[in-house]
Parts: structure tokens; C-alpha cells; sequence
């Protein structure tokens, strides 16, 4: 029967000497025999012990799972359960980077629409990133607030154009004019915007942010800290103290 030295087997198996000595002296590959001048000699089965090996760490197996793997007497009775954390494992590493990645791109895409790079752009991308969600939410409680005097407006309009039945269209005006400034009021309590120039955070007032131009993500203010007049990226305002609310 063929026998390996620890670099023979090292080379057979495509791993460094120093790994096959570090599974010696944890115990999951013991040479078959050990010679007087001290020399380690292994087996075939020892080879296919080491590719056997090789491959539960290529899955992620951890050597302390490998070697309870190994030490069971029937090894199929626990290496099912074994896969199963390996796999939750890294379906919950994939997730992990995925959400870096996600970062990245979004860093990525937001330095590309800064006219003028500095740290501090740096600084308001990673605030408008993190607090997305939160913006998110702001907005769909505008949706769906004003869904049914959407819904409203609608059959309004079209009643009014097929029936001649145009008192519902006044019904709609007169809800849709309290909403308006009820809504516009919390929305603009509930959002701050960062100046482009001093990337300072702020709240305008609520007669300018109401008359200002604004796009999707921006509105056109006047920041209180530097006087610069632009368009200003909007994003989710700090929670109110009790205070600040009175």
C-alpha cells in the first residue's frame, strides 16, 4: 500500500503543509504511521480522508463540525442537520453582502449626481441612505390617505361627463381642499432638507416648502445656515421632542 509523506499528501489534496499539520493537531487527520526518525506517513484512506476534508471546508463547514462529522459511527444521521445550518448560514451571509452591495451601488449612483465631490457629499448620501426607509413610510401614508379622495375625483369627473351629475365633483372640492393643507402640513413636519452648499440639515418654513418648485426628491428653498438658494435634497426630519410638537 502506497504511502504519503505530509507534503506528498499536501500536494495530492492542492492544500499548504501547514494545513495538513493544523488537521494533525486537531485531531481530524492522524497518520496511519508514524516512523522512528519522527516522520508522519499517511494511507490512500487517509488521502480520501483529507479530499473528504477539503470538501466540507469548501462548503463552510467549520472544523468542529467536520470533526463531530467524522467521529459519528453513522455520520448520515447528522450530516443532513449539518447541511441544513451550513446552508441557513450562508443564505444568511448572501443576504448580508447583498445589502452591502445594494450600499455600494447606491453610493455609487449618488456621488454621480454631486456637481462638486467633497467628504461631506460622502456624509449626505450615507444620511439619505439610511434613513430611505423612513421616507418611504412618509409616503405611503400620503398614498393611501388620499386614495379614496383620488377614487372620489374620478367618478366624479366621470359622472359628470356621462350623467350631468356634478354635485359630486363639489362634494370631492370641498373634502379635497382641507386635506390638501392637512396633509401638506404633516408632510412638511415629518421631512427636513439638506443644503447642497453647506450640507447643512434644515426645516423651512411651511409657507415657503408649500410655494416652493420641487421635483420627486428636491425642492428649490433657502437655507437658514448659508443663505444659498437652490434645490435641496429632501429626506425623513428627526422625531420631534415633545417640546419642539408644542
Amino acid at each position: 500500500m502506497s504511502k504519503y509523506t505530509t507534503g506528498e499528501i499536501a500536494k495530492l489534496c492542492g492544500v499548504t503543509v501547514r494545513t495538513v499539520q493544523y488537521y494533525d493537531t486537531r485531531g481530524i487527520l492522524v497518520p496511519s504511521e508514524l516512523t522512528e526518525g519522527g516522520r508522519r506517513l499517511y494511507t490512500e484512506d487517509d488521502v480520501k480522508r483529507m479530499r473528504i476534508i477539503c470538501f466540507l471546508r469548501d462548503l463552510g463547514l467549520s472544523i468542529d463540525a467536520i470533526s463531530q462529522l467524522l467521529s459519528e459511527e453513522d455520520p448520515g444521521s447528522v450530516i443532513s442537520l449539518l447541511l441544513d445550518q451550513q446552508e441557513a448560514a450562508l443564505k444568511q451571509e448572501i443576504g448580508e453582502q447583498e445589502k452591502k452591495l445594494q450600499k455600494l451601488s447606491e453610493l455609487k449612483a449618488g456621488l454621480r449626481s454631486v456637481s462638486e465631490f467633497s467628504v461631506e457629499s460622502i456624509g449626505d448620501i450615507a444620511y439619505i441612505m439610511t434613513n430611505k426607509q423612513q421616507l418611504r413610510r412618509i409616503h405611503t401614508v400620503i398614498l393611501l390617505t388620499g386614495l379614496p379622495l383620488t377614487i372620489l375625483q374620478w367618478a366624479a369627473i366621470i359622472l359628470w361627463i356621462t350623467k350631468g351629475i356634478w354635485w359630486l365633483f363639489l362634494v370631492w372640492a370641498v373634502a379635497a381642499v382641507p386635506y390638501v393643507i392637512w396633509i401638506s402640513r404633516w408632510y412638511l413636519r415629518k421631512v427636513a432638507y439638506i443644503c447642497p452648499r453647506c450640507h447643512q440639515v434644515f426645516k423651512p418654513t411651511f409657507k415657503e416648502a408649500f410655494w416652493a418648485n420641487h421635483t420627486p426628491a428636491t425642492r428649490k428653498l433657502t437655507c437658514p445656515s448659508c443663505g444659498h438658494h437652490g434645490f435641496c435634497v429632501e429626506v425623513a426630519a428627526e422625531p420631534e421632542t415633545k417640546a419642539e410638537a408644542r
